[in-house]
């Protein structure tokens, strides 16, 4: 007997078998297009949000406390500065006005592949449209005297021709017609701009390079783009006009019950935010919460949705989403790069430096924390959650002690200095404190982490094609002798690169 044993084929799989092993392969494919365009979407949204410091700077510079009546205009000698306040007042105004606009065309911008003038020709064009086409719609099924036609009209009273007094004759006033008011923002808001800025996006890269007979020549390719979008436009703006009473119904109850939900609801954004830091998606739950939820009606009437506009608005229940952000942004990751330098190695120390203090400064002053943030969110997890925890707790806590600051395009010094003595500002010295204490807090919890753990942060990862590069094991104990490494290296020294 042959003692070679030969394998025997395997049986073919049964009927229908790889179906299931087949069908991953797709789902994760889909599910890694759809993750694609979200990021897209994100970083689209980046575009309009880097405008809100130029409008937040300008309208609190205008108000009555800093240039106003109240500030500069109120000192002796200095009552040209009203005239003055009140235009950089303006200026700041228009551009929060024009938010579902520039969304629009910030959107349209960003998602759509090699972009350029056209685009936001098109996505202008669409928005245009979409918004008189949305709030005719809305004020023509919902009616004059309907929760949303009444925001929507006006009721012009004629005036005489002569001392161009309004006429209060019974007659002429009951024979006034409702108008639309234009003046008044869409109730679609920013949601609506985003919407329009995708659809353009969408409609340029589909017909961008569409040839057209040559008789219609002349509008092919780019040029077509802004008439299609128009056309989308105003479908747009019939569909959303009708099923808006109820959406937009929806979508405030959802942000009413974030906001009522306090310290939960805030220390539940806090997790959120941060989680999504890493994919690019925190500016998608950023724009609703910034600038859909919630609404605040001021004393002329005017009604403004958002926590970021709510509070410039003066809202004094606004601000409460945000506070918590600047003792974790302004303190906290301060404290976080200040430990990840300590515990560089020594001979590492002055170029780990070089790159940590001033992106200390910079999350500081503006809030910009990304280069500390992604120092350490994918080369040390553990860290990343313990960042992800203390934001959800520090704003849970401001919420529930009810400290309100708000930002005009992210919690640092400079918005803090802005926005300390806004009327509707309170639990500055809560917030100060807290931000002391988070800069202890990261630094000790960031400090004893990397060094306990050995954790690769900047100047501690391992270099195996550098020259004489210690090889650490995994739990930061003595290295193989063969890697040219020191033999009593302890967990708690990086290594040298």
């Amino acid at each position: 007997m042959s003692s070679d044993q030969t394998p025997a084929p395997s049986a073919p799989p049964p009927s229908g078998g790889g179906t299931a092993t087949e069908g991953k392969p797709e789902r994760r494919k889909r599910s890694s297009s759809v993750f694609a365009v979200l990021q897209r979407l994100g970083r689209s949204l980046m575009m309009p949000i880097a405008v809100l410091p130029a409008a937040a700077i300008l309208l609190r510079l205008g108000q009555d406390d800093l240039l106003g009546a109240d500030g500069l205009a109120g000192l002796p000698g200095m009552g040209w500065m009203q005239p003055v306040a009140g235009a950089v007042g303006t200026a700041g105004e228009a551009v929060f006005e024009a938010l579902p606009l520039l969304f629009a065309v910030g959107v349209a911008l960003g998602f759509a592949k090699r972009s350029d003038g056209s685009t936001a020709l098109a996505a202008v064009v669409g928005y245009v449209v979409f918004n008189r086409v949305a709030t005719w719609t809305m004020v023509a099924f919902d009616g004059p005297t309907g929760d949303l036609g009444s925001r929507l009209t006006t009721y012009p009273l004629p005036v005489d021709p002569v001392t161009r007094e309004p006429l209060t004759d019974p007659e002429a006033v009951n024979a006034v017609m409702p108008m639309i008011n234009h003046a008044v923002k869409n109730p679609t808001d920013v949601l609506g701009g985003i919407a329009v800025g995708l659809v353009a996006a969408l409609l340029w890269q589909r017909y961008h390079r569409i040839k057209l007979p040559s008789w219609l020549g002349f509008f092919g390719g780019r040029r077509f783009v802004p008439i299609v979008t128009a056309l989308a436009g105003l479908l747009m703006g019939v569909a959303l006009g009708l099923v808006w009473p109820v959406v937009g119904g929806w979508i405030q109850s959802m942000g009413e019950g974030i906001i009522g939900a306090g310290a939960l609801g805030a220390g539940l954004y806090g997790v959120i935010n941060r989680l999504l830091l890493p994919m690019g998606l925190h500016h998608v739950v950023n724009s609703f919460i910034w600038f859909v939820s919630g609404t605040y009606t001021a004393p002329d009437g005017t009604v403004t949705h958002g926590e970021i506009t709510r509070y410039f608005a003066g809202d004094p229940d606004a601000g409460g989403l945000l506070s918590g952000f600047f003792p974790v942004l302004m303190f906290g990751l301060p404290g976080a790069a200040l430990a990840m330098w300590l515990a560089a190695p020594k001979e590492r120390r002055t170029q780990i430096g070089s790159i940590m203090i001033p992106a200390a400064l910079t999350a500081f002053a503006t809030g910009i924390t990304e280069p500390v943030e992604f120092a350490f969110i994918f080369v040390a997890p553990v860290l990343f959650a313990v960042h992800v925890v203390l934001t959800g707790i520090s704003m849970a806590v401001l919420n529930a002690l009810d400290a309100h600051l708000g930002f005009g395009f992210s919690a640092g010094l400079i918005d803090l200095l802005l926005n300390a003595t806004k009327d509707n500002t309170t639990g500055l010295g809560l917030i100060l404190l807290l931000g002391l204490v988070y800069f202890g807090l990261y630094f000790g919890i960031f400090y004893v982490l990397i060094t306990r753990f050995d954790l690769p942060t900047p100047g501690r990862e391992l270099d195996p094609d550098e020259p004489g590069e210690p090889a650490r094991t995994a739990t930061g104990g003595k290295p193989d002798p063969e890697a040219g490494g020191r033999a009593d290296r302890g967990p708690g020294e990086g290594s040298s690169g």
